[in-house]
């Protein structure tokens, strides 16, 4: 029987090892000597390697965060390294330190967000896309190869409308940086006589409602630095979480009209309009799940057969003929929807219905849909475009 010591070699009072060693010949002997020199430089360097401290946890790099409230609201907070920092805002420019890696820098606005229009006629170029879920990498690669920013990560699109159908948050490591860039994208766009139009997904609702099921680990670390929860970085007492309120989650462009999930013909039975719709949403984002199942109207719209959840264009749950009743309600050629995922940018229904989340969220490449009159295009991730 051979014994092993707990490294696996040989023990030292082995039986087997007296009787190999007393047959060996001088060659073997020689092969042996080297066999243990090396098993001893082996041990030696594993021990040596062993010997290094073992991160558990990778150091987190974050922000910044902007609170409202009375006597921080003049105040950047980062995360760098895992360790909670401070700047000063001077003329409204946010400024990291040193050490936070290339965490956003931007200008923050200097009035309290206004609430805009959910419906434009004579628009010109349109582009959307959805369902980003922290991606940032992946979203600014797609809007450079198409033009829509410059190199810089500027407004490139001039009087043109982007439209963001959704779902920010969740899953991905890039939240912050993508709603950073968003926001300050939002003023180079009305600057240049364009519109961003950022609409409201499931997934921002959970978040201000405090449902953090699907948030990424980075940012457990960021609450627990700051000492707040995950959704109260984002309350309506943040600069972020205040321009978000602000927010529509419809909008009618043209002869299309934009949301998350979908309309159902559920929406067409309560007679809605959009304007309604989106004062609803914007005042009770943040009223609790329980609090919003008790109101039959405000059931409907922020859970299964409202805008920012509905599926049923994606299980054949309606027939044409019922999808020509929706857009005769809202007198529209098209509904863009993002929320289920695809591939590629999908038409169903002739092009009535247009899928925009391409599976961004999966971090590797995305889709983009153009709009230029009556043509509709798929913008591939490389740059490539291909009509619908």
């Amino acid at each position: 029987m051979r014994i092993l010591s707990e490294s696996g070699l040989p023990h030292a009072n082995s039986p087997s090892r007296d009787v190999c060693s007393s047959v060996l010949t001088p060659k073997r002997r020689t092969l042996a000597a080297q066999g243990v020199l090396f098993s001893l430089l082996s041990l030696f360097s594993f021990a040596s390697y062993s010997a290094q401290p073992i991160l558990t946890e990778s150091s987190v790099t974050d922000g910044p965060y902007v609170f409202l409230d009375q006597g921080k609201e003049n105040t950047a907070y980062w995360i760098c390294q895992s360790e909670l920092k401070q700047t000063p805002i001077a003329n409204n420019q946010l400024a990291r330190p040193n050490d936070c890696g290339n965490l956003p820098q931007p200008v923050r606005h200097n009035a309290a967000p206004q609430v805009e229009a959910d419906t434009y006629t004579h628009a010109g170029k349109i582009v959307a896309l959805s369902d980003v879920h922290g991606q940032f990498d992946v979203m600014i690669n797609l809007l450079k190869a198409h033009k829509i920013i410059d190199e810089n990560n500027h407004w490139a699109f001039g009087d043109g409308h982007m439209v963001m159908t959704g779902d920010m948050f969740d899953r991905g490591h890039q939240v912050n940086e993508v709603l950073w860039f968003l926001y300050e994208l939002d003023k180079e766009a009305q600057a240049a006589g364009g519109r961003l139009h950022l609409l409201m997904g499931n997934h921002e609702q959970m978040v201000f409602r405090g449902d953090l099921r699907y948030i990424n680990e980075r940012y457990k670390t960021s609450a627990k630095l700051l000492n707040r929860s995950y959704d109260a970085l984002y309350n309506k007492d943040t600069e972020i979480g205040r321009w978000l309120r602000s927010k529509n989650t419809l909008v009618k462009i043209n002869n299309l009209l934009f949301m998350h999930g979908g309309i159902s013909p559920e929406w067409v039975e309560r007679k809605l309009n959009i304007s309604d719709a989106n004062q609803l949403f914007r005042q009770h984002l943040d009223d609790k799940k329980e609090e919003l199942k008790q109101n039959d109207l405000l059931n409907f719209l922020f859970f299964t057969n409202g805008p920012t959840w509905y599926r049923g264009y994606f299980k054949d749950a309606l027939s044409e003929q019922e999808i020509d009743q929706i857009l005769n309600y809202f007198k529209v050629d098209h509904i863009i929807v993002g929320h289920t995922s695809q591939d590629r940018v999908l038409g169903l229904y002739h092009n009535k219905i247009i899928a925009i989340d391409s599976s961004i969220k999966n971090g590797q490449s995305g889709e983009l849909l153009l709009i230029d009159k009556d043509k509709l295009t798929r913008g591939l991730y490389q740059g490539e475009q291909v009509q619908l």
